[in-house]
């Protein structure tokens, strides 16, 4: 018997999941899919908010600010890409001049450190490249930029070195309460746990209902990206944001921590969490809002379009609270923008809420809650040297764009958690990542993957299960 099980492995799972690696616990995770960080957690703004758009005196306010101030410690601590930029958001007339009046109250009262208005003249000074229009800025140092899938695997990879369980492919069909546990039937088989954590993401509400009550709409929303070359990086300099609406933050302008620059989101309804497709309206809309902000963005410069779905509910609220009708079930859902932020905070919270639960929570004499991970090209000319005398896997570049190595590759694919994809990899280790998207090496990435995993290559997934690209071999025994 597990003492806690989590359900879902994105970001919020993952978080909860490294928390409570740190106690004398039997922790399980259980994700449906075939990785993790598969869900919103791979496709988002990878930005840390500072948190003065949340009303004052919510979960969200309180959680964002603290998960700010948390982050650059644990990004540091593993070794995840990180950088506190800071942002603007702009005033265009004297509406949303008033409009950034309230977000700085609103600051101020949620404890955002640093937070001011500039002037037009003064935001320009900072970013060039802003629209004549632009009349005022609310300006929040705290703000920053991180790789969210990032932390999400070091997180989840950290928590496993620990003893955390991960499951993959166990996507939860239903539940059986008994006096002291609770039985998780799932597509692989049953748990048995004392506890159980709803982290499913936009799958939430579909767990709750698994308890016999209905706790809360879903009402999911997709929003639309565009990702450019990093020749189109340095536009900006801050995150760039618009006055958000009910809809959301609104379309962004930002650097991004691998140095391309990326812009979007734009928000619309939709029926699933798997509902994921662009459409030529929605990123012609979210070409016209950028370019509201910033003069010069050259959208013939994408290298990639994409989309996320947001775990919107109908409660304004994150919804971190036990179950009504499942006493050993806590829930942790509803968890929208500002999710990724929030997120050690979020899982510091559950763990606390947890314990007033009944969980005992004893500190393991021998928890390292570190990680590093090697990146070739950040090394200098005698740590490369030294690093492809030890393994000449070093010394071969298997993605030109991002000057990725096989060793690098192959040190992602004998990882805590290895990835069964060329995505996988893509998260882990960035080949894939630049200008030409894996059509280079994707190839070559595939090969790798069926060699170290002894797989036939006819079986390697381009991400999710269904997603091979190889169909059979030829007559001359070439694969196609």
């Amino acid at each position: 018997m597990y003492d806690i099980t989590i359900v879902g492995c994105g970001i919020i799972g993952a978080s909860l999941a490294y928390q409570l690696s740190q106690y004398d616990l039997q922790v399980l995770v259980l994700e449906k899919e075939n990785d993790i960080a598969m869900g919103t957690t791979k496709a988002n703004s990878a930005i840390v908010h500072a948190g003065y758009d949340p009303e004052p005196g919510t979960l969200i306010s309180r959680l964002n600010v603290r998960g700010a101030e948390m982050m650059e410690d644990l990004c540091r601590k593993l070794d995840v890409r990180y950088k506190r930029i800071g942002s603007l958001v702009l005033a265009f007339d004297e509406k949303d001049r008033k409009h950034l009046e309230k977000l700085y109250d609103n600051g101020i009262k949620n404890g955002v450190p640093g937070i001011r208005i500039l002037s037009g003249e003064e935001a320009r000074e900072m970013e060039p490249h802003l629209s004549q229009q632009v009349c005022a800025a609310l300006y929040a140092p705290s703000a920053g930029i991180i790789d969210p899938w990032g932390l999400c695997i070091a997180e989840a990879e950290t928590a496993v070195r620990n003893g955390v369980t991960l499951k993959l492919r166990n996507g939860v069909t239903g539940l059986e309460q008994r006096e002291d546990s609770v039985v998780v039937h799932t597509e692989s088989g049953d748990y048995e746990t004392r506890y159980l954590v709803n982290c499913a993401g936009g799958w939430g509400h579909e767990i709750c209902a698994l308890t016999g009550e209905t706790e809360w709409e879903a009402m999911p929303s997709r929003g639309e990206y565009y990702l450019l070359d990093k020749s189109s990086g340095s536009l900006v300099n801050h995150v760039i944001f618009q006055c958000p609406t009910a809809a959301g933050k609104g379309v962004l302008v930002t650097q991004t921590v691998h140095g391309n620059l990326l812009v979007g989101p734009n928000a619309v309804p939709v029926k699933s969490p798997y509902n994921r497709e662009t459409s030529l309206d929605g990123l012609d809309a979210v070409a016209a809002a950028s370019r509201k902000s910033v003069d010069g963005i050259d959208l013939r410069q994408s290298i990639r379009t994409f989309a996320g779905v947001r775990a919107v509910t109908s409660e304004s609220d994150f919804i971190i609270r036990p179950a009504r009708a499942c006493p050993r079930m806590l829930h942790v859902a509803g968890i929208k923008s500002p999710g990724l932020s929030a997120a050690p905070a979020i899982a510091e919270y559950a763990a606390g809420i947890l314990a007033d639960m009944g969980v005992t929570l004893n500190q393991k004499a021998n928890w390292d809650g570190t990680r590093t991970q090697i990146r070739f090209k950040e090394l200098s000319q005698q740590e490369k040297a030294k690093l492809i005398a030890k393994d000449a896997r070093y010394g071969r570049v298997i993605c030109r764009c991002e000057t990725i190595t096989e060793g690098e590759i192959v040190a992602a694919i004998h990882s805590p958690i290895p990835p069964c994809s060329i995505d996988g990899i893509k998260r882990r280790a960035g080949a894939g990542m630049g200008r030409c998207q894996g059509g280079f090496c994707g190839p070559r990435v595939l090969d790798i993957l069926a060699r170290e995993l002894a797989t036939n290559p006819l079986d390697i997934l381009q991400d999710g299960d269904g997603t091979t690209l190889l169909i059979g071999e030829t007559k001359g025994g070439t694969k196609a």
